[in-house]
Parts: structure tokens; C-alpha cells; sequence
């Protein structure tokens, strides 16, 4: 597994090709909502990328303060259908933290995280900061991870 971080501008057209196909697989297709996936953070960002030979299993992005949050962020986490229950994720995570404290030297991180989603955040230090609530038709929780 190879994991990359880059900046918006540094993406190839096909690693961003793929990171937008990959999201759209999941979070629109896979989980039948009808959202703005494409909503102007993206370019804001830094993306990590998880590929498996070429194949792109997984992506996230990672946002400075003051993009989404008065703090640091991290969204979009995804992992292709294939290579779910392989830890990508936790090991994504992971790294967006590590990236987050070292090259941003940020030590706070709020997520917006789907309900079903906690145990793999709270894996990874986050704590649930907010009641439940709904957003695109599935429910959400906001999450804080404290970098120590």
C-alpha cells in the first residue's frame, strides 16, 4: 500500500480523476444521497491517498483552520467497497493526524463524522463533542481529537 499527501495543485489529473470517482462510488451511488460532493474545499486542501498498485482503495482531505472549522479538519474519508476490513482507514487517519501536528502544527482536529463511523475515529482519539443530528439524509456526529 502506497499513501501519499498532497496539496490540491499538486494532484495529476488522473489522481484527482480517481479520488473523484472514488468518492462519488461511495458517497453517492453506494449510499444513495444526493449531495454537492464538489462544494470548493477540495482546492483548499490537502488529499491523502491510498493506492494499492494503481488502484486508488482509498482518500481523504485535510483542511486548515478556518476552512470548515475554527479548527484543523479532516472529510471525505473513504474506502473503495474491495479493500474495507483491511485497517486503510484507521492507517489513513493516522497519517492526516501525524500530518496535522507536524506540518501544520495544529493541535486540535473537529470532524463531522457519520454516526456509524465513531468506533473508527474513536479508535483514532477523536471524542464526540455534539448531540446526533442529520445531514444529507444520514445521520452525523461532530468529533474533536486533542494532538497530543
Amino acid at each position: 500500500m502506497q499513501y501519499t499527501i498532497k496539496p490540491f495543485e499538486a494532484l495529476t489529473n488522473s489522481e484527482l480523476y480517481k479520488l473523484l470517482q472514488l468518492r462519488q462510488a461511495i458517497f453517492i451511488i453506494e449510499q444513495n444521497c444526493i449531495y454537492p460532493d464538489i462544494d470548493g474545499k477540495d482546492e483548499n486542501a490537502h488529499h491523502l491517498l491510498a493506492f494499492d498498485g494503481d488502484i486508488l482503495v482509498g482518500c481523504l482531505r485535510l483542511l486548515e483552520k478556518g476552512v470548515s472549522y475554527d479548527e484543523a479538519s479532516i472529510g471525505r474519508v473513504v474506502v473503495s467497497e474491495c479493500a474495507r476490513g483491511r485497517g486503510i482507514a484507521k492507517e489513513m487517519m493516522q497519517r492526516a493526524l501525524d500530518f496535522t501536528r507536524t506540518e501544520w502544527q495544529e493541535t486540535h482536529i473537529r470532524i463531522s463524522a457519520q454516526s456509524y463511523a465513531v468506533p473508527l475515529y474513536a479508535g483514532v482519539g477523536f471524542a464526540v463533542v455534539s448531540e446526533e443530528y442529520w445531514e444529507d439524509g444520514i445521520p452525523h456526529v461532530e468529533m474533536v481529537c486533542v494532538l497530543a
